[in-house]
Order: structure tokens, then C-alpha cells, then sequence
């Protein structure tokens, strides 16, 4: 297993070497020309008149540089209550952090948390509304909560009668589908449907799909309409233009993020308590790192991090982000295997939230029994394949296959 992990060191060595001359091309597939579901006024506007609003919205709800929120109410639309998802309306709660309902201070209208009493609104917050808006940044990760909170939603929505209508925005990774799909039973808030940990859909797509296949409470639908992006397919690689939650500052962690985050489910730091969270792994033990960073509460970003004020060993990965916009994209499970093997196959190794985050019991399995990644993959494509079949029906641009 040592062995394996020197083969690793060496190929993180040429890899790196490697970015310098591929960057030049990355510009090439990211489109500067998108207009979002947002920006497309007069699409939408017309179907706000005379009637009470709802918005689903955070930092990321923007036209332009005017928030959807100011710029519906300031129109003259009856706004009558905004909902936020994880992070709070503006995006400053930090990970996991409860937060509280309250009043937006520039308009005066309340805000609902969906991250704090309640996951799911309750009927009463949604007394006297007729059109649910969601307008939110996802990062295309089954475990990003924004879709979760999308699900929950559309479910209120259908069982209160409120039409639900998606401003759609593109997929930063809408243009490669990996990873193990979700099983049933192991539906959580971290990943409610059976679909893989990269999917390779936009909200307005995915909204679709929970839909039509019938994955809401009981089979019910909402009443959907999706006003979709412009200029926008999956062949392309989308820049955020707003960092949708404090502990993805950048494209860097955005781009690393699918494959990192299952280290939130081991002992191992992701560098929450660092300027560069999502972008490098460690542990105090971790002797073959040659990055060192030391995690420390940051607020509104990292409450009591990992290892708070111990000094971490690891590796720093923002290399390997600049390349992987100009090589192959999937899934990166030779981190978590290489950190797990040096650790000596520790017993302590994972927590419960692994299996929550990988939705199978089966990749901590393969781990344990020292399957490599094209082992762990190939295990995959059978379900994938299904998948794909399924996704087909629900896509609105351009595929990538």
C-alpha cells in the first residue's frame, strides 16, 4: 500500500507540471455569453401579476448586480415572504449553523429559514401565497443541500396548491455524470433521490425529474414551469460569478468540491478554518503531506473547524482544479484511497456521515477491502447507465454525449 501511495506522489508531481501548458485551453469551453433563467424578465414578469410571491433565494439570486428579490419587489410585485436555504438569505451562515428566521432589512419582507425550526415549510409560512419562486446557485453535487431544500419545496408547494416556478441557472458540473447512485434507504438531507453524486443537471432539469418521476411525497406533482438559461449547454465548463456558500470562495473548491467532500465523512480536514477550504486535505498525522495549514474558527465560515489550532500535514490541490478543466472530468476517489491506506486501514478512519454523503454502504466497503479506482468505478456504470436513460427525458439543453 506505501508503494501505491509514492506511485501517487510522483503522478501529483507530473500532473502539476502538466497544468501550465493546458490552461491556455480552458477559456475555450466556458461561455461568456450565458443568460440566466433570472434575466429573462420578460419571460417570467408576466406571470407575477396580481399575485402573492414567495422566493426561494440566496446571495446567489442576482440580475445582474440587483438581487432578484429588490428587483420583483421594487417592480411593483407583491413579495410577500423570502425563504432561505442553508447559509441564511444572504449566505453568511457558516456550514451546518441553525439559522433563525428574521426580516430583510432593505425591504422589510420576513424571512422564513429553511435551515433552522424546519427543512421542509410549513403550511402556515406558506399561508397566502399563489407562486413560489426558486432562484438558486447549485454546484451540481447530490450533497449540496440547495436541491434538497428545492425538493422540499416543491413537495409544500404541491401538497398547498402554489405553483413553483424554477429561474434556472447552469451546472458547473453539468457536463461529465459519476459516482455511486443514492440508494433508498439511505435518503437524507444530504442526498434525498436516487441519482449519482455528480449528475450533470440544472435545478430547472433536476425540478423536472423529481417531478415526472414521482419522487415527491406520495407521488404528488407540483405545478412547474422552468424558465430556462440562454446560450447554455452541457458541453460547457460554467464559472460562478458568486461564491455560493462561504466554504466554496472560488471556482477552485467548486471544480474539487465532488470529490473532497467525502472527506467530511473521515477524519481528514478539507481545511475548513483555512483562506482555502475545499483546496487541500491533511491531518496532524499525516506524514507524507507537504502542505501544512492550521484550521481557526472563522465566523460565518468555519465554527470550531476540524483540528482547531493544531497545525495539519496534507496536500494542496488547486493544481490539480486549474487541470481538470482541460482533462479528463469525473469523480477523484485516489485522495480518500491513498489517505485511507497510509492511515493503516484505521478503524476510526470513516464516520457515520460517510455512507450519508456516498449514499451506499458499498464505496466504505470497497475501500476497506483495497479496491482501486477503476475497480470502484467500473461498479458504477451499470447504474449510471440507468440513470442516463432516465435523465435524458428531462434535459432542456444540449447534452455533452
Amino acid at each position: 500500500m506505501k508503494q501505491r501511495i509514492c506511485i501517487f506522489l510522483i503522478s501529483c508531481l507530473l500532473f502539476s507540471c502538466s497544468n501550465a501548458q493546458k490552461e491556455d485551453n480552458v477559456e475555450d469551453t466556458i461561455s461568456t455569453n450565458i443568460i440566466v433563467g433570472a434575466e429573462r424578465t420578460s419571460e417570467y414578469f408576466p406571470f407575477l401579476n396580481g399575485k402573492k410571491i414567495g422566493i426561494v433565494a440566496n446571495q446567489t439570486s442576482v440580475i445582474g448586480n440587483t438581487h432578484l428579490v429588490d428587483s420583483v419587489h421594487y417592480s411593483g410585485f407583491n413579495v410577500v415572504k423570502v425563504f432561505g436555504p442553508e447559509h441564511g438569505f444572504r449566505g453568511k451562515a457558516a456550514d451546518g449553523e441553525h439559522v433563525d428566521n428574521s426580516i430583510d432589512q432593505k425591504t422589510g419582507i420576513p424571512i422564513v429559514s429553511l435551515y433552522g425550526a424546519h427543512r421542509k415549510p410549513s403550511q402556515t409560512s406558506l399561508d397566502g401565497i399563489d407562486l413560489m419562486i426558486f432562484d438558486i446557485q447549485d454546484v451540481g453535487a447530490r450533497f449540496y443541500t440547495y436541491i434538497s431544500t428545492m425538493s422540499y419545496m416543491m413537495e409544500a408547494c404541491a401538497e398547498n396548491d402554489i405553483e413553483f416556478l424554477v429561474l434556472d441557472r447552469p451546472n458547473p458540473h453539468g457536463d461529465y455524470i459519476d459516482g455511486p447512485v443514492l440508494e433508498k434507504n439511505h435518503s437524507s438531507f444530504v442526498g434525498l433521490h436516487p441519482i449519482p453524486v455528480v449528475h450533470g443537471m440544472t435545478v430547472g432539469e433536476y425540478a423536472q425529474m423529481v417531478n415526472g418521476e414521482g419522487w415527491l411525497k406520495h407521488g404528488i406533482k407540483c405545478k412547474l414551469t422552468v424558465i430556462s438559461c440562454m446560450n447554455y449547454d452541457h458541453k460547457m465548463i460554467y464559472k460562478l460569478p458568486i461564491a455560493p456558500s462561504p466554504n466554496l470562495p472560488n471556482n477552485t473548491a467548486i471544480q474539487l468540491y465532488p470529490s473532497l467532500c467525502f472527506f467530511e465523512g473521515t477524519f481528514i480536514s478539507i481545511g475548513r478554518g483555512t483562506e482555502f477550504p475545499f483546496q487541500v486535505f491533511g491531518h496532524p498525522d499525516y506524514l507524507l503531506g507537504n502542505f501544512t495549514f492550521t484550521p481557526e474558527e472563522i465566523p460565518g465560515v468555519a465554527k470550531h473547524p476540524k483540528y482547531e489550532g493544531e497545525l495539519c500535514f496534507g496536500q494542496s490541490l488547486k493544481s490539480y482544479a486549474d487541470g481538470i478543466l482541460a482533462t479528463e472530468r469525473k469523480l477523484h476517489l485516489n485522495w480518500l484511497i491513498n489517505v485511507y491506506d497510509f492511515f493503516d486501514e484505521s478503524d476510526d478512519f470513516f464516520t457515520h456521515y460517510f455512507v450519508k454523503l456516498a449514499g451506499t454502504n458499498e464505496l466504505q466497503i470497497q475501500i476497506y477491502e483495497g479496491k482501486s479506482e477503476e475497480q470502484i468505478r467500473a461498479s458504477w456504470q451499470d447504474d449510471l447507465s440507468k440513470f442516463r436513460q432516465i435523465r435524458k427525458k428531462y434535459l432542456i439543453y444540449t447534452d455533452f454525449e
